[in-house]
């Protein structure tokens, strides 16, 4: 109930709404990765799941910010069960690779931002090799692309208060990393599928 009334409280404040364009909505094990520009993101792509989706869905976030101040860690834990990585100094004995696979299981969905970080430029930064390490190491799940629309203006970097645009969510096809694909050339299939929901 605690999620659904954030989840509600998500897409009111951003006027957020899905479009489902390459897939439908689907509690099956999914990667749902997307362009990043805002502290919105996480929140607005998890808001706009169906609620059978949401709740087998966690965003991957920064642990560094989300455990700082009291409000992020308990949303952080209690609402979007988030699986908070180290993304700055990690080692050996706390890599964000096996924290994202054991977060997954045999039933979780994770929400993952390919680019590391947030940035405003008009096209997404090159991508991290994350996401092709998970989809090298979990063939099974669907990687789902996902555009993220006007969070940036809703909430620019370094404001707190939301601006009334309305923004959205657009889901892609899946895709997969083929058999004998370079890292490289997945990372940029997968970054242009998330540029190519930009305009349609």
């Amino acid at each position: 109930m605690r999620g659904d009334a954030v989840a509600f409280l998500g897409r009111l404040v951003t006027g957020a709404r899905a479009r489902w364009l390459g897939c439908e909505p689907d509690p099956r094990q999914r990667i749902y990765f997307a362009n990043h520009s805002s502290n919105l993101d996480a929140l607005v792509l998890w808001s706009v799941l169906p609620a059978a989706v949401r709740a087998v869905t966690r965003p991957v976030a920064a642990r560094d910010y989300w455990s700082s101040g009291w409000l992020r860690p308990w949303l952080a834990r209690e609402v979007f069960r988030a699986v908070l990585i180290e993304r700055k100094k990690p080692t050996v004995h706390d890599n964000p690779l096996i924290d994202m696979l054991e977060a997954m299981g045999d039933r979780h969905s994770l929400i993952l931002f390919p680019e590391g970080g947030r940035f405003s430029g008009d096209e997404p930064a090159p991508f991290k090799s994350g996401l092709h390490h998970l989809g090298t190491r979990r063939p099974d799940v669907e990687l789902v692309p996902c555009h993220i629309e006007n969070m940036n203006r809703i909430l620019p970097k370094g404001e707190i208060l939301p601006v009334p645009v309305l923004g959205g969510v657009t889901f892609g096809a899946p895709i997969r990393v083929e058999p004998g694909e370079a890292k490289p050339a997945f990372l940029e299939r997968a970054r242009r599928a998330v540029m190519a929901l930009e305009a349609r």
